[in-house]
């Protein structure tokens, strides 16, 4: 029988809290049994396994990544725009390394299709890039160029991975203000896509990830 006040939603945002303590990759159920005081077999009335709870904190952390950036982005365009999109996600990525880390793992794509978070993500990343000009398949491109130049930053940043005198912060602006440059001068690709083969692709790409 579970134990009384137990929900699922209280034991994911537990397995959260969890994870920014000891790391996405620590989140256990018998972790969580210990810290709710119940046995293990408690915890399967409100998920089926591991992969589950992962996957439920990885839909909870990118829910809150998107919406810290979409309030910083809310009313901007192009570089504005862009340097609060990166602002906020440096910001919740080393506020949070083990909700950040969770955003990074592959989300089965039936159930990202019906995630608002990753359709939140979506919107707000698409929002961005077609201030831009971008189509497809350029705005895929340009996802990923975010993406891996952001998670790579702050992957390295956090694990204090820059070791140069050079302060941390001002390389970040440079980076963005860079980024920028080449949105802005974008190459374009001249291969055309049609109107469903461009929704199609770009959700799928942004959805990949909370944390695209």
């Amino acid at each position: 029988m579970a134990r009384a006040g137990l929900s699922t939603g209280r034991l994911v945002a537990a397995a959260a809290d969890l994870a920014d303590e000891a790391g996405f990759e620590n989140v256990t159920l018998s972790a969580l049994a210990r810290r709710f005081g119940v046995k293990d077999a408690s915890l399967y009335s409100h998920v089926r396994n591991i992969q589950d709870l992962r996957t439920r904190v990885a839909l909870l952390a990118g829910g809150e990544m998107i919406e810290a950036i979409a309030a910083a982005v809310a009313g901007r365009t192009g570089k504005e725009a862009l340097v609060a999109f990166a602002g906020a996600y440096r910001d919740y990525a080393l506020r949070h390394p083990g909700r950040y880390a969770a955003t990074q793992i592959r989300v089965d794509q039936e159930l990202a299709a019906s995630s608002l978070a990753l359709r939140r993500t979506a919107e707000v990343t698409y929002g961005l890039l077609g201030a831009y000009g971008l189509t497809e398949p350029d705005l895929t491109d340009a996802v990923r160029l975010l993406r891996s130049t952001f998670h790579g930053y702050c992957a390295l940043e956090a694990g204090g991975g820059f070791g140069a005198p050079r302060d941390v912060r001002a390389s970040w602006d440079r980076t963005v203000d860079a980024l920028h440059a080449a949105l802005t001068h974008w190459p374009r690709d001249a291969g055309t896509r049609t109107g469903a083969e461009t929704e199609t692709e770009g959700e799928a790409e942004a959805e990949a990830s909370p944390g695209t």
